[in-house]
């Protein structure tokens, strides 16, 4: 759930809106609330498409579709107005995550859950068929997981064999991996019933194995493998096997009906005790608590137990849950409470006693004159311990090491820590290696890593694939990028901004500080695109602010001397170098030797004390833009730096304090409300958090391209042969 944003409406019909659930091809999915307190999930078509006739006509077809199909597992239609201004529908919401989210977060399904959710899918689309309907759109995506069973949604492209179709033959309805071999040829005319079971078992393999049984990549080879190849259904139990190779035979004739795929997984153990997976049954219960605080008129907010007196936390957050004993708070009613129905009801109300209880200060030692148990959870940290990064990832160990020693003596905490370190030594197939073996050890919650941008773009995809959060200190890139396919929450986080945007430190300074009026950007080839990019960004920012801006081109075989030449020419006050450390103290050299004065700029990739050595006195007065803090130099790492120089015998060096951080927001978002310690909740509640730590905030922005850190960026100034914290480049002083 995301909240509502400025333009969406406050009321559809006779639902208030709260919150939205998500948007497709049609329109965006709303949370509602009626007037009698129930919640419902609201549909609302797009404005631009609310004139267009075939998409009232499609829209008017699902609610048909939907008011005729009578199933305990499929989410009954509560309410619609397909003929108003801006038509709507409105379903029964179902606290619970789609089948593709919860097995991007925990994983394949076990045999038992496969059984039931398969004779209930099949139960669905029996009450599907008798309606005279095909879905055509069976897959993870449209199937909600709910305490009591799987609910089927979305009829958008459901209709009779026989009835007007809104697409002409020829034109591919559905979505590759999950469709039958009629629907990837487009014959509309063969598209029955049996098309609905082949999907079902697409599903179901995919839920038994995590993969799709006709392979990912493009929508056309996943068409062409679905009409010419057999499903790879290699992995999936062996009980279930046989019943799934006669569902996805190619020939529909052949294909069993939906009563038989039911009796044939129905068994007499299966209809008691939970049918899903504790973490999923607990990702339930976060989202039914989550709905009726925000269903609720008022709501009690509790604060979060405050940090040990010794040991230095985020700040405390206030966090909106059940009180105690899970007590509906003051201004909701029992109507309300009960909204959700009873079983996601009572689960809420558990997982709000629970948070107290695992959040309250402990007294087991006073009562008991013993000490403690709680569960120690491993934390991985990955990183060039031997290569050319080694002093970075040392430091960033040693920081992690600071962290866990404060979670661990944190007594509120209903968990220990402890991290264990990983060498790549900064090559990318050895990152892989540590990454795969990290991958598969259940006992790993999270990591910290990698160092380099290298091995953080080989690694992304097996983290995520594996769900297990890993929170990057140091890597500039964006390895997210990767992924294309999967819209599970990302495993990957960078602990800080993108290296593109190392570009408004440098404007703000040159506008602010040194008040420069014409600046030379010199775009060095050696960092590739990524200079380009900054000098772009830095030029559209200073002619935004009224100043000049010219772009120089350095080649590989640079010239310094020619270089400082082009800078006099232009009469320019201020400089912004892009290359490294070594390039930079020559540029730097050359620039002395001309008389220059006017303000000179550096990135993170021309920090560092080999600049200060080869630049010598040259160096004085450079301003270089970094991504990491001076521990030292910064009011709230106070208690660290006496941490770390108490443990190390040296002051905290550039990342350790980020590393700290890192390691405190992965706890936070372990006991955010309650205790979270599965990978797939992990990753989840580090979306939902906001961290104030020592060197920046950490909060999730899906208006920002879902990235956690926009702002840590800082500014350091050469002053007597050294380095000199200015603090972060928003804080800047203005020009005297």
């Amino acid at each position: 759930m995301r909240p509502l944003r400025p333009a969406d409406p406050t009321r559809v019909g006779p639902y208030r809106m709260l919150a939205r659930l998500g948007a497709g091809g049609m329109g965006v999915v709303y949370l509602g609330r009626s007037p009698s307190g129930a919640v419902a999930a609201v549909k609302l078509i797009q404005t631009v498409h609310a004139a267009d006739k075939g998409f009232r006509a499609r829209f008017a077809r699902e609610v048909d579709a939907a008011r005729d199909v009578d199933s305990r597992w499929i989410a009954p239609l509560l309410d619609a107005d397909p003929d108003a201004e801006a038509p709507w529908l409105a379903t029964a919401f179902v606290p619970g995550p789609s089948l593709d989210e919860a097995i991007a977060l925990h994983g394949p399904l076990p045999p038992r859950t496969l059984r039931i959710l398969g004779s209930r899918l099949a139960e669905a689309l029996e009450a599907v068929h008798r309606a005279g309907l095909v879905h055509r759109d069976v897959k993870p995506g449209n199937v909600l997981l709910g305490l009591d069973g799987p609910r089927l949604i979305d009829f958008g492209i459901a209709r009779s064999p026989d009835g007007t179709a809104l697409t002409s033959s020829g034109v591919v309805v559905g979505s590759p991996g999950f469709l039958s071999p009629e629907q990837a040829r487009a014959q509309r005319a063969e598209i029955a019933p049996p098309s609905d079971v082949f999907s079902l078992g697409c599903v179901l393999a995919y839920a038994a194995t995590g993969v799709r049984p006709f392979g990912n990549g493009p929508a056309a080879a996943a068409l062409l493998r679905t009409v010419s190849e057999d499903p790879d259904l290699d992995d999936v139990p062996a009980e279930l096997a046989p019943l799934l190779r006669t569902c996805l035979t190619k020939r529909p004739q052949d294909r069993p009906r939906p009563a038989t795929v039911r009796a044939s997984l129905t068994g007499a153990k299966d209809s008691t005790g939970p049918w899903l997976p504790e973490p999923v049954t607990r990702l339930i219960a976060d989202r039914s608590a989550q709905v009726l605080r925000i269903a609720a008129v008022e709501a009690t907010e509790v604060p979060a137990p405050p940090p040990a007196p010794h040991a230095r936390m985020a700040d405390a957050e206030t966090v909106t849950a059940l009180p105690p004993g899970g007590v509906p708070p003051t201004g909701t009613t029992r109507r309300r409470f009960l909204a959700l129905g009873s079983a996601a009801g009572a689960v809420a109300a558990g997982a709000g006693g629970a948070w107290w209880a695992w959040t309250r200060p402990d007294t087991t030692t006073a009562a008991s004159g013993g000490t403690p148990q709680r569960p120690v959870l491993a934390l991985a940290f990955h990183g060039d311990l031997s290569g050319a990064a080694k002093a970075t990832a040392q430091a960033q160990e040693n920081g992690a090491r600071i962290a866990v020693d404060h979670v661990n003596a944190q007594h509120a905490r209903p968990f220990r820590l402890a991290l264990t370190a990983h060498d790549d030594r900064g090559v990318p197939s050895r990152a892989v290696t540590v990454a795969e073996r990290l991958a598969a050890d259940p006992s790993v919650r999270a990591v910290v890593g990698p160092t380099t941008d290298a091995c953080a773009l080989a690694t992304v995809l097996t983290y995520h694939a594996a769900s297990l959060p890993i929170v990057a200190v140091s890597p500039g890139v964006d390895p997210n990028s990767r992924i294309t396919e999967d819209m599970a929450p990302r495993a990957y986080i960078a602990a800080r901004p993108h290296d593109p945007l190392l570009a408004a430190p440098c404007t703000t300074y040159l506008v602010r500080t040194a008040g420069s009026r014409r600046a030379v950007l010199l775009d060095d080839r050696e960092q590739g695109v990524l200079s380009w990019d900054i000098c772009q960004r830095i030029a559209s920012g200073l002619r935004n602010a009224g100043r000049r801006a010219t772009i120089l081109t350095v080649e590989r075989d640079m010239d310094a001397q020619a270089l400082a030449a082009e800078v006099k020419a232009a009469r320019a006050d201020g400089v912004v170098f892009t290359g490294d450390e070594a390039r930079a103290a020559a540029l730097a050299r050359t620039l002395t030797s001309t008389g220059y004065t006017g303000a000179r700029m550096g990135i993170r990739q021309g920090f560092g004390t080999r600049f200060l050595r080869e630049a010598g006195s040259a160096a004085e007065g450079w301003v270089f833009t970094t991504p990491f803090v001076e521990a030292t130099g910064v009011p709230a790492a106070r208690g660290f730096t006496t941490a770390y120089r108490k443990r190390f015998r040296t002051a905290p060096p550039w990342y350790a304090a980020e590393a700290y951080d890192a390691v405190m927001f992965l706890a936070q978002a372990m006991t955010h409300g309650r205790a979270f310690t599965d990978r797939g909740s992990i990753v989840r509640h580090a979306q939902e958090i906001r961290y104030r730590g020592i060197s920046r905030t950490l909060a999730y922005s899906a208006t920002d391209g879902g990235v956690y850190d926009k702002d840590g960026l800082f500014l350091y100034r050469v002053s007597g042969g050294a380095f000199t914290f200015l603090g972060q480049y928003a804080q800047s002083p203005n020009r005297q």
